[in-house]
């Protein structure tokens, strides 16, 4: 077997030496195959009107427009800011059918829940269900989505609540109280609006996932600490307003020489443990979805009896006694438009109004992308922001997509947005007849209902995986979380926001870079800590930079890359290697370079020039290229020192290594 030869492997490698060195020999050095274009000019306002339309209006909203007589023009202009008239066209009977089941399905479900959101911003109960009849039917005939449920949230109510409460004590003051809590409502939706008609919507993606899920997580714990005075039965006026763990645990155990109240107790737990219950069935089989629905209603019904006929009321069972009758009373008259309010209104609205745009559109895309169709985020905020200005001038308080229900209206085989009009009108009905029967209705339970509702916001399987994939999040999700539990949702906000803006700034001041090796038998090259079998070619150095290099990171490169070269010389005097002679920066991920950028690659050379290292530079791409002929520093390098690949590169620098003696 020794007679025939050597491996196939050393024979393609002794080729390609061979190959090179003729190359080599013949010519000096090896042909450039291909030279790096330099794109054409453009004109300045069509580069400008260029990057406005990519940032802006890169779905190209004006598309189904184009070539269209003026009457539909006319006819598509008014569908798209009622998409109501556009699917209304095809709907039928069958599709009415799914979305009476679930518009039922999730009235049943919000009834109750409403009514204890309203007491977490601090409002009276029927103020919850105002806010699921008015907006909704806004929605249903502004917004494109056929899944999200309307309707006030607990995150929003809290975070409303808080803020409010900082500027009036809703006790004392109830009525500037309220008033301040439309007012926000209404800078709210005019955010949301504004939002959508500027199309502003990537200004929400700012704020990460990962600090949503510890957001979130954070206020569902704190919420649930918030239903503790319910669910004990504790009575006492002096229970704290703060809603970190610390404060409220100390109320709640202060309080507890008084007696908490074994009746609210046994209630609000053994209708906590069928919610809970209810809840795994639904979880556990699809199928009976209709379950942790329905369970809510079910819980007020049973327990609102059990009080009415043992009279526990009297023995200390704290119960609503009051949810006013009739449809929402207009309160355009209660909207400070003047005065020091103001300002206080403005600015809890714009926080109050980015939550609940941030929870909707999440929600929007997950159910869309379920269902395969597509969501205009812009149309959708311009939808939301009208329903909540809307929602402001008929005694509502911030309304926005609510996941839970959502999810339900999903599985019930929603078709449309009429579900939400379903919904509406049996809340309604609700207030119109039903609400008396709500007077017996003891806190505890709905405590329980807010308790049970909030826990699936505590994601701790997505926490796991911020953690698995990316440590720096994690960081963002647990500040965000931990600012919320320990000291207030505003800071816990803030927390959030802070991070995921730190995190850009650190990706963006300090781009990853790598240096780049042969993969053996390919003229590939790639990271070598990626792939440590490359190999580094003799007497060159091959940087590679992952970003686009502006004025914020400019020194960063021109600096690290010098470090770079700083290693590598140190290691061939230990080594005895071929001295560094050339310096080939790839430039594929170099989407873009400003003056800075440039500036930065100028006193790289001549730091290069000192040190007797050329700088050759590879594959820059087209915006690059325009940049490096512009500032003449192609031809400070040379034009000859710019190839098409790293491969093209290392073949212009390979013959001209020079071994130390």
């Amino acid at each position: 077997m020794s007679s025939m030869g050597p491996p196939a492997d050393e024979n393609l490698e002794t080729k390609e030496i061979d190959l090179r060195s003729m190359s080599s020999s013949s010519l000096g050095q090896a042909p450039q195959a291909h030279k790096v274009a330099i794109p054409p000019r453009q004109n300045l306002f069509k580069e400008f009107q260029s990057t406005i339309k990519e940032t802006f209006f890169s779905d190209d909203p004006l598309r189904p427009f184009k070539d269209q007589p003026r009457s539909r023009k006319i006819r598509l202009g008014i569908e798209a800011i009622f998409p109501i008239l556009s699917w209304g066209r095809s709907y039928n009977l069958k599709k009415f059918r799914g979305d009476i089941i679930s518009g039922l399905t999730i009235a049943s479900l919000c009834i109750p829940q409403d009514i204890g959101y309203a007491k977490l911003a601090h409002l009276a109960p029927q103020y919850g269900l105002y806010s699921s009849f008015v907006p909704p039917l806004i929605y249903a005939v502004m917004g494109s989505s056929r899944d999200i449920a309307i309707g006030p949230v607990a995150v929003v109510s809290l975070l409303l609540g808080t803020l409010l409460s900082n500027e009036i004590d809703p006790k004392t003051n109830p009525t500037e109280y309220q008033r301040l809590a439309f007012t926000a409502t209404f800078f709210a939706g005019i955010t949301q609006a504004t939002l959508g008609v500027l199309r502003l919507g990537f200004l929400i993606d700012f704020l990460s996932h990962a600090a949503i899920v510890g957001f979130m997580g954070g206020a569902a714990i704190t919420i649930a600490l918030q239903q503790l005075k319910g669910f004990l039965g504790i009575k006492t006026a002096h229970f704290t307003t703060d809603t970190d763990i610390v404060h409220v645990m100390r109320s709640v155990f202060s309080e507890a020489h008084h007696g908490w109240n074994w009746q609210t107790i046994l209630i609000g737990a053994s209708f906590l443990g069928f919610l809970l219950v209810a809840k795994y069935i639904g979880k556990k089989n699809k199928k009976f979805f209709w379950v942790p629905a329905i369970a809510p209603l079910i819980s007020v019904i049973l327990s609102t009896f059990f009080v009415f006929i043992t009279r526990a009321d009297k023995q200390g069972v704290d119960i609503v006694r009051k949810i006013e009758k009739g449809i929402n009373p207009s309160s355009v008259k209660d909207i400070y438009f003047t005065g020091e309010y103001l300002g206080k209104g403005f600015k809890i609205g714009i926080v109050a109004g980015m939550i609940a745009l941030t929870e909707a559109t999440a929600i929007g895309r997950t159910f869309a992308s379920m269902k395969d169709y597509q969501l205009d985020g812009n149309k959708e905020m311009v939808a939301l922001g009208t329903m909540n200005v809307v929602g402001s001038l008929t005694s509502c308080y911030v309304a926005t997509g609510s996941f839970s229900r959502s999810a339900v209206n999903y599985m019930a085989g929603c078709q449309t947005a009429v579900s939400n009009i379903v919904m509406s009108v049996v809340v309604l009905l609700t207030l119109e007849f039903i609400t008396p029967l709500f007077k017996y209705t003891p806190n505890a339970i709905l405590s329980a209902i807010i308790i049970s509702a909030v826990i699936s916001l505590v994601d701790y399987e997505a926490a796991i995986l911020i953690w698995k994939i990316d440590k720096f999040d994690f960081v963002a999700c647990m500040g965000a979380f931990f600012g919320v539990v320990f000291v207030s949702v505003e800071i816990g906000l803030l927390i959030a926001v802070s991070i995921s803006f730190a995190k850009i700034l650190l990706q963006v001041t300090r781009p990853r870079t790598a240096i780049l090796g042969k993969i053996p038998r390919t003229t590939v090259y790639r990271n070598i800590q990626q792939y440590p079998e490359a190999s580094k070619i003799p007497g060159v150095l091959i940087v590679r930079v992952d970003s686009a290099i502006y004025f914020s990171n400019s020194n960063y490169v021109k600096e690290r890359t010098l470090r770079w070269l700083m290693d590598e010389e140190e290691q061939e005097k230990g080594d005895y290697r071929t001295k560094i002679q050339f310096l080939i920066v790839e430039m594929s991920p170099v989407t873009d370079i400003d003056t800075s950028g440039i500036q930065a690659f100028e006193e790289l050379h001549r730091s290069l020039e000192k040190k007797g290292v050329e700088l050759v530079l590879a594959n820059p791409g087209s915006a690059v290229t325009d940049k490096l002929y512009a500032s003449s520093f192609a031809n400070t390098i040379g034009e000859d020192k710019i190839f098409l690949t790293v491969a093209e590169a290392i073949a212009y620098c390979s013959p001209k290594v020079v071994e130390d003696p």
